[in-house]
């Protein structure tokens, strides 16, 4: 079954990136989709539209071009990770048996609909991608400390997922799980591999 594996951006600049990247390339052909947080390329689309009132369809734009940014820079630290630019991308690159790093060109917008507003970033978007892909399983990888108990609603209220996310995580058709950053290290390669691989 398909699996979602958000990477935040603030992963960005994290020595751990690497090893997740590594990890995801060897252990989740065919079973695999990175998203890309925005991390640094999206908070300059916050203050691009901060500094000139840009209207929230042109800042949405910039954030997806910035998610498609960290998204490059994903597959150049591991070429062994292919860029899908659409759903139907992504899904070719599963059959193939490669793991797919997603590019939300789709997803860029000349009218505001639901996705275009502050209160979607990256985490709601994995759940949006679920929901194409029929995937089974949702992983959201955070620099930030996780709270034992993963409420949605005190999750957003902490700014560890976006506003948008309690609501569609309610609906979601898939199990949805946050993990630490640091849940990649050697020895914590077995969970890691059970969260590819096995039923959560």
């Amino acid at each position: 079954m398909t699996r979602i594996v958000k990477l935040g951006g603030s992963l960005a600049r994290d020595p751990l990136l690497a090893q997740w990247l590594q990890l995801l390339a060897v252990q989740g052909g065919g079973r695999v989709v990175i998203v890309p947080g925005g991390g640094p390329f999206a908070d300059t689309a916050r203050e691009a539209q901060a500094t000139w009132q840009l209207n929230d369809v042109a800042a949405h734009n910039m954030a997806v071009l910035g998610m498609a940014q960290f998204g490059c820079m994903l597959q150049g630290l591991c070429p062994a990770l292919v860029t899908a630019r659409s759903v139907g991308e992504v899904e070719r690159a599963l059959r193939m048996g490669r793991v797919a790093i997603w590019l939300p060109f789709e997803l860029l917008r000349d009218e505001p609909d639901e996705l275009t507003s502050w209160d979607v970033t990256s985490d709601s978007l994995s759940l949006w991608l679920a929901g194409r892909l029929g995937a089974a399983h949702v992983v959201l990888v955070k620099s930030c400390e996780i709270p034992t108990v993963q409420d949605w609603d005190m999750l957003a209220a902490a700014g560890i997922v976006d506003r948008r996310f309690p609501a569609l995580a309610r609906v979601a058709r898939c199990t949805v799980e946050l993990v630490a950053r640091g849940d990649c290290s050697v020895r914590s390669t077995a969970a890691c591999h059970n969260r590819l691989t096995d039923s959560p």
